[in-house]
């Protein structure tokens, strides 16, 4: 039996799970605030929330971890589920992503654990120690992307497995939508995240009205639709805006598609880290800018249509999501099975 703890912030960590659970050959178990989705094969154990008390307090045990606060009958609760599940499947490993607080609950319970890392710098104490008694990390990004992570120490990086972006349409054929004529504009995607968007209307508005001969369509963020699947949209895209969250990137790198690319505000600078790394570096099709650009959105558009979309290969190879359950596996199998008394 796997465990696999799923964050209930934003959507990436629920659909980098999705994938690694598909290529994982044991049962699944997921804990989780988020309710089953659609599509999720295996058990789905749902977590009272920890955040809800509007004046937490302590909630870092004075900086020696992430999320704690004291007298919180969520966490209390939380916490408690989650030994009793251990107690009761004994789980062989546990996957992560991300609590280091989870992490330290099922190590104490003497269980494997497989965390996975998030870009940014995670030198603060919580995250290292989380990293020191993870007996693996897996990093959604390839080996090439040097500087995607700071802190962790030289064991924890002697436990680090790059896998490359990990995208659940990694295995789906392209699915470009044909323009309807020859005239027809070119199309630009606009992805917002559902962990939070600086951008306004009025930007956008501004900016869709220099550049008339492109045809936007904005998915997520404020004031953008939701849909179930985008990869049409995206495979479809002559361009694509995205923040710099790790499965847009894996999303928009697995279609092959150019991207301009705006990081979002994150703690421990997570999509500043990311798309630095793209900055500093041609081997990618991203062209990156800080900030939303209120001008010169014309030559911006040329410039990014112009780059070769394929070159995101070596980003996302498809092989990810697999690639991170071989880790799992490992880790499972070096665990073993007590024999039967």
């Amino acid at each position: 039996m796997i465990g696999y703890y799923i964050h209930h912030q934003g959507r990436g960590h629920l659909n980098r799970a999705i994938a690694i659970a598909a290529e994982l050959d044991q049962p699944v178990t997921a804990l989780s605030s988020q309710p089953q989705p659609l599509g999720w094969i295996g058990d789905w154990i749902e977590l009272p929330r920890d955040d809800d008390d509007v004046e937490p307090h302590d909630v870092d045990a004075q900086g020696r971890l992430h999320w704690v606060p004291l007298a919180d009958a969520g966490l209390r609760d939380r916490m408690a589920r989650i030994s009793r599940w251990i107690a009761d499947a004994a789980p062989q490993v546990i996957v992560v992503d991300v609590s280091v607080e989870v992490a330290l609950l099922a190590r104490l319970l003497g269980v494997p654990v497989v965390s996975i890392a998030l870009p940014g710098v995670r030198a603060d104490e919580a995250h290292r120690l989380g990293f020191d008694i993870s007996a693996a990390i897996i990093a959604a990004w390839p080996q090439e992307a040097d500087g995607m992570i700071s802190g962790l120490s030289a064991q924890a990086r002697s436990r680090l497995h790059c896998v490359g972006g990990i995208s659940r349409f990694a295995s789906r054929p392209d699915e470009r939508r044909l323009h309807t004529t020859i005239e027809a504009p070119r199309r630009l995607l606009l992805l917002g995240g559902a962990g939070g968007s600086t951008l306004d209307a009025v930007t956008i508005a501004n900016a869709r009205a220099a550049t008339p001969d492109w045809q936007w369509t904005i998915l997520g963020g404020r004031g953008g639709r939701w849909i179930e699947d985008p990869w049409p949209e995206i495979c479809s895209a002559d361009v694509i805006v995205t923040h710099a969250g790790q499965n847009a990137l894996a999303d928009v790198a697995a279609a092959r598609r150019p991207a301009i690319v705006i990081p979002e505000s994150r703690a421990h600078d997570e999509q500043v880290t990311t798309a630095s790394v793209l900055a500093r570096s041609s081997r990618w099709p991203a062209l990156v800018r800080w900030k939303f650009p209120e001008t010169g959105w014309p030559a911006l558009l040329d410039e990014a249509v112009g780059l070769d979309g394929d070159l995101w290969r070596s980003w996302n190879d498809g092989l990810g999501a697999r690639s991170a359950a071989a880790v799992v596996q490992r880790e499972f199998s070096d665990a073993g099975v007590p024999e039967a008394v």
